[in-house]
């Protein structure tokens, strides 16, 4: 097999990229000097669908200089970057990627880095897993288990476990406290109102930012609002959550009310239509739709697409649809993850944990994969707080440590 990729004389750009992220992963660093000693993936083929962008290929690099055979694909048309994957062919890994894919080009990818029997399989969004289950089950064998990056990823996993259908260890990584603690709240913080920012060139404060969802994404994008200067409502389902996003100082209503207030709509649900027909007709003039879940589903776009009586864009990545009141909505990277489809993804310093985690659960799998019983398993605890300890001293930050008598009060 070869790599199918946009243009190969993109690689130097790309080349520039992943070197800019090693130098702000100080983790991803550290891991990549003792894989390479060590080599605890010779002999392993890894496929990996993530999103292409210089993060993650460095931590391709990594796992290969562990000795790994790496097979990498995107995990959205939109958010890999032709330059990027250039640079990891020429550096010697296969890839199958490109910059609007379309729908057929994508799972063709897929197939592709599958084809060649993966024995580790590393997700974000749960593509490949799904393909693996439904289209390659003669090669589920070589499977030794996988690692998925997301909550929507989980939730795939959840469902088909509980249906008895998940056939090999998956690790939970964004269970994982170095994980969503970080990567969920400051990274999508931060890159979401990036991806908008750069998009729009417009001015947060002052307006009303709807924030669709309160979890650990959510949390974040309604900080990073607020520091802006937005005033910010959340919408929720959870009784829970919807209070703390009040004790956070936030207003808090149905979709149907806040849709006449937004003038930024951001969905980080990870459900499907949290806004439908009904909330694009109250939305104002002008209004920008932006997502920042896993699928392109959270905006109901393929509904907006049927009502809108014109469509136009508006300005790179910024298509508006006007309406039959007249009214027109912008919708930012046709409604997929806006910190990728819009801008470069999380800073580096936090896929740095997040990417960790990752090839430390890979490592604990190639180790102890073959004594695992339970199809769905969290990060062990050794890993998350090897990751924490070593993060920590990277930031040149120290902490007590419990003297025996206090050890014997707490634990007896």
């Amino acid at each position: 097999m070869s790599s199918k990729i946009r243009d190969i004389n993109l690689a130097p750009s790309g080349e520039q990229k992943i070197e800019w992220v090693k130098r702000n992963c100080d983790l991803l660093r550290t891991l990549e000097a003792e894989f390479e000693k060590t080599k605890p993936f010779t002999g392993k083929k890894i496929a990996l669908s993530v999103h292409l962008e210089a993060k993650t290929a460095y931590l391709c690099k990594v796992l290969k200089a562990g000795g790994a055979e790496m097979y990498v694909t995107g995990s959205n048309p939109l958010s890999t970057q032709d330059d990027v994957a250039a640079a990891l062919v020429a550096a010697g890994l296969e890839v199958h990627a490109w910059y609007d894919a379309t729908d057929e080009e994508y799972n063709h990818h897929i197939r592709e880095v599958l084809k060649i029997g993966p024995n580790i399989i590393i997700d974000d969004g749960g593509d490949l897993v799904n393909m693996m289950h439904t289209e390659f089950t003669d090669l589920i064998p070589e499977v030794i288990g996988g690692c998925e990056e997301t909550t929507t990823g989980i939730i795939r996993l959840e469902a088909m476990n509980k249906a008895g259908k998940l056939k090999f260890p998956m690790v939970r990584v964004n269970n994982a406290q170095c994980k969503h603690f970080f990567d969920n709240r400051y990274g999508t913080g931060q890159s979401v109102w990036d991806g908008i920012n750069r998009t729009t060139n417009l001015i947060v404060a002052g307006k009303i930012v709807v924030v669709a969802g309160y979890g650990w994404c959510g949390k974040g994008t309604a900080m990073r609002a607020k520091g802006l200067g937005a005033r910010v409502i959340v919408t929720e389902i959870d009784p829970v959550k919807a209070i703390e996003a009040v004790m956070d100082g936030f207003d808090v209503m149905p979709m149907k009310e806040a849709a006449k207030y937004g003038d930024f709509f951001v969905t980080v649900t990870g459900c499907d239509k949290v806004i439908d027909e009904e909330d694009f007709m109250e939305m104002k003039d002008g209004a920008i739709l932006c997502n920042a879940g896993h699928f392109d589903c959270e905006i109901d776009m393929a509904r907006l697409r049927e009502i809108a009586v014109s469509s136009k864009e508006m300005r790179k990545n910024i298509m508006g649809y006007t309406l039959s009141n007249g009214h027109t909505l912008c919708v930012l990277g046709e409604g997929r993850l806006v910190n990728l489809a819009c801008g470069d993804g999380h800073p580096a310093e936090i896929m740095d944990m997040s990417f960790a985690i990752q090839a430390l659960s890979a490592k604990y799998l190639v180790e102890k994969g073959a004594g695992l019983t339970e199809k769905l398993i969290d990060v062990p605890e050794e890993v998350d707080r090897d990751v924490a300890v070593r993060k920590l001293n990277f930031l040149g930050k120290q902490i007590d440590v419990l003297t025996p008598e206090q050890e014997k009060y707490l634990y007896g």
